[in-house]
């Protein structure tokens, strides 16, 4: 049957909606397909569900090619799973607990590892039954700091997350491959551009990671990527550490003079002018080792500083940060903080004092410290000598100092080398739209999921995790599809084939519209027909052109010609056909 839009529960805005941050948010509102609850939480109109079914219908053909199998489990879940593998506290504050009469605990699921795992526990226990991939499409919940760009990043959102069994590494190895390959199958479907990136596991755990990043400027990622074809997410970019060099015939390191030198500008410029390189080359921030004071809350509530040390020319990425130090919450260090160590002199901290200690030195300070992988043994910087208005000259790691361990939370730059020598890199920012995991036996162990096998021995089932954004995706694929007037779908995710109008008021339009609506829903086409008769041709137009279907049909007083007007929205041309030839001309600008 035809939807009409006289029937259909929609009410379009001519105005943004005051919280839309991005172009996706403000035209699903105004075009009527979610409306906010509450911050990151939309309820889902009858277009948005057809565009949302038609996304999850092609994830689910993609699914059944690979033998994956549907199920569906709740959204609140006990806390015992949770606390058995230890995520319970792990997401501290990211997600939603509740308690039920009885006192006992519950959440809303974040993610469903430990669910899926046990269900398989509970009906197999042999290698026979094995591989095994099983997915649902289910909604998870989050508790945002601050939920933002609409369906982007919400509170509540639907994944597909597919989990694949195994008993084998090499099994893993099949069933990650065939999830990755689906995975791909499907974006280019949805006609979607996707980068796949290395990534970082964070509290999923496992071995393998990759991200399916979509390139869009309001990404919240930024990754890097490399013209031989090394691609990776900033937090999962290793450093190329520079080869030991022997230090034997060096200078000493001399405190020199620096006054009113807080920031690395500063000292490069009196570094320059009161102390030049001997060989005449200018002083850089990155001749400098900058010393970052960070606190660290580990999940046992005890407060740490750990100083870590980086080239002068380089920030620190927080978000580098949280996954070298996941899962304690980190911040920059308080005034207070350092207050409480006399050692720390702030502005002039370094990993050297003129009585020779070193901050990780238990003697000194008793502050771990750890540096950048450029720091490597026999490199030479300036420094601070913990002393106001004082800087230590040729200090050189492995001679005058040491650190505790090596830590990766310097921003990556344009240029620097791809880890794999494909190359320099370029930054990019992306969204992510999928992300597939090797888990290993991670869950497996900690929720004693194992099966016999061909020598009946006792054998821990190894696992992959592999989660598409379902919500996510069709914000992308709005934020990526539209124009200064509206929305305009693909025709894989497209709410109908046609968006047929009656543009003028008289009676014989109408009837010609309504013969022809009728006309194409036999032929097996989804119509959306705007057969508002107290609406003008401009409120119809504009609308039609905000709610986005690809193909419209505009019948007017070219009827009487035996003409209609074509109206591709993706080229927003629009060509006169004859009745008669209408529904091949649409079918194939549908095709």
């Amino acid at each position: 049957m035809p939807t009409r839009l006289s029937q259909l529960f929609v009410r379009t805005l001519r105005e943004d909606p005051s919280d839309a941050e991005v172009t996706s948010h403000r035209l699903l509102v105004r075009a009527g397909y979610i409306r906010r609850q509450a911050p990151g939480i939309f309820a889902w109109l009858p277009l948005g569900l057809k565009v949302r079914r038609k996304i999850e219908a092609v994830i689910r053909e993609e699914m059944a090619n690979v033998g994956a199998q549907e199920v569906h489990f709740p959204a609140l879940l006990p806390r015992e799973p949770y606390e058995i593998t230890g995520r319970w506290v792990e997401y501290g504050d990211g997600i939603f607990r509740l308690k039920d009469r009885k006192g006992a605990d519950y959440l809303l699921a974040p993610t469903h590892e430990e669910v899926f795992t046990l269900l398989v526990k509970d009906l197999y226990s042999s290698y026979k039954d094995l591989p095994l991939s099983i997915y649902q499409i289910q909604d998870k919940y989050r508790d945002e700091a601050r939920p933002r760009a609409g369906l982007l990043r919400g509170r509540e959102f639907t994944m597909k997350d597919a989990y694949s069994f195994d008993y084998t590494d090499e099994g893993l190895d099949v069933s990650y491959q065939k999830q990755r390959d689906a995975y791909e199958r499907i974006f280019q479907r949805l006609g979607l551009e996707y980068v796949i990136v290395q990534a970082d596991a964070g509290a999923m755990g496992g071995s393998r990671s990759e991200e399916f990043l979509h390139p869009t400027p309001v990404g919240e990622d930024t990754f890097v990527r490399s013209a031989g074809g090394y691609a990776a997410n900033v937090e999962a970019f290793h450093t190329i550490a520079p080869e030991s060099r022997s230090y034997e015939k060096l200078t000493p390191a001399e405190v020199l003079d620096t006054p009113n030198t807080p920031t690395i500008q500063t000292l490069v410029d009196v570094a320059n002018d009161k102390h030049p390189r001997p060989d005449g080359r200018a002083w850089t921030g990155a001749d400098t080792l900058k010393n970052i004071v960070l606190a660290l809350t580990r999940l046992d509530g005890v407060r740490e500083l750990v100083v870590v040390g980086l080239p002068g020319n380089r920030e620190v990425d927080m978000k580098r940060v949280e996954v070298a130090f996941a899962p304690a919450v980190v911040e920059a260090a308080s005034a207070e903080d350092i207050a409480k160590h006399p050692g720390l002199v702030k502005g002039y901290i370094g990993p050297w004092s003129s009585a020779g200690a070193v901050l990780g030195d238990e003697s000194s300070t008793g502050i771990r410290y750890l540096v950048d992988p450029r720091v490597s043994d026999g490199s030479g910087w300036i420094t601070g000598a913990n002393e106001d208005g004082h800087h230590v000259f040729g200090l050189v790691a492995g001679r005058d100092f040491s650190a505790d361990g090596i830590v990766e939370v310097a921003d990556v730059l344009a240029g620097d080398p791809a880890p794999d020598g494909s190359g320099p890199v370029e930054l990019a920012r992306g969204m992510e739209i999928g992300h597939v995991f090797q888990l290993g036996r991670k869950y497996a162990e900690a929720l004693g999921l194992k099966v016999l096998d061909e020598n009946g021995k006792l054998v821990t089932v190894t696992m992959g995790s592999y989660g598409i954004g379902v919500t996510r995706i069709l914000a992308v694929i709005a934020e990526a599809n539209n124009d200064d007037r509206g929305l305009i779908w693909p025709k894989t995710v497209s709410p109908f084939d046609l968006h047929v109008i009656a543009a003028t008021k008289e009676p014989q339009v109408y009837d010609a519209a309504e013969s022809l609506v009728a006309d194409l829903d036999a032929l097996g086409f989804d119509v959306l027909f705007d057969d508002r008769l107290k609406v003008s041709p401009g409120v119809k137009f504009g609308d039609a052109e905000l709610i986005g279907v690809p193909v419209i049909v505009i019948v007017g007083k070219g009827v009487a010609d035996g003409l209609v007007e074509l109206w591709d929205r993706r080229t927003n041309e629009r060509t006169p056909v004859p009745i008669a030839e209408l529904p091949a001309r649409a079918a194939a600008l549908n095709s």
